[in-house]
């Protein structure tokens, strides 16, 4: 029989957050496959966790899958983190987990930490629907004509952005946006953990963008649905809408 690969979220910050199974699974499995093993290696250490590491990302992901599915398919188990929170969710992952699924392989999911559910915990914002982005585009161009297609989405947007880009982001969502209701959580479950919100030009005003460090989740109001406002005794109309 294959081995499994479990997919196992990992702390985004406070080394606490491992939870139970994420532990006994990093212990029992033949290797993890880390996206950078010095980092995994100091949770590892932590929780005295002497699993073998190996490592696995984007830039060697096409020489070291063949080698994680012989070792899946000889029945061993593997383990997949990446640097924190959730493998795959803008982290290396999809292409051993979709080769895996090729050769019928069993996956497990080992869930755990996530900025991205983390931060819309928090942000004030509506979680019932939300769109996920990811990294916004590094080039100004790219990151704008993002934006601008998600004017007109009534869900929650989310996103990451770094430190250097973030006034610059700013800016593009005050100018697209406008006045909707934003939200940046940064060094989420550290330290320095701080949730700002407001609207892109107050955050501008504030100052706060000056000294952001860290990379941060991005939370953006969506689109106000129409209301459909009806006076008593008289014919629904276009003229009696309001936005919410």
């Amino acid at each position: 029989m294959s081995g499994i690969l479990y997919v196992v979220s990992t702390p985004i910050g406070n080394l606490e957050d491992l939870t139970f199974r994420a532990h006994r699974i990093l212990q029992e499995v033949s290797v993890i496959a880390a996206e950078d093993t010095r980092h995994t290696q100091k949770l590892c250490h932590h929780y005295h966790i002497h699993t073998p590491l190996t490592s696995y990302h984007d830039f060697n992901k096409e020489e070291k899958t063949p080698l994680l599915l012989e070792r899946l398919q000889q029945g061993q188990s593997i383990a997949l983190v990446s640097d924190a929170g959730t493998p795959l969710i803008s982290d290396p992952g999809y292409y051993l987990v979709t080769r895996s699924i090729a050769l019928n392989i069993p996956l497990a999911p080992i869930p755990g930490p996530s900025s991205v559910l983390a931060a819309l915990s928090v942000a004030g914002l509506p979680t019932d629907s939300f769109t996920f982005v990811g990294f916004l585009p590094r080039k100004p161009t790219a990151r704008i004509r993002l934006l601008h297609s998600l004017q007109e989405d009534h869900k929650t947007i989310v996103a990451f952005e770094t430190p250097h880009r973030i006034k610059a982001t700013l800016l593009a969502i005050q100018e697209i946006f406008q006045d909707r209701q934003i939200a940046i959580a940064r060094e989420l479950t550290k330290t320095h953990e701080e949730i700002i919100r407001g609207t892109a030009q107050a955050i501008l005003l504030s100052n706060h963008s000056q000294a952001f460090k860290g990379e941060m989740t991005l939370i953006i109001e969506g689109k106000a649905k129409r209301k459909k406002q009806v006076s008593e005794g008289k014919p629904q109309s276009a003229t009696h809408h309001l936005f919410e």
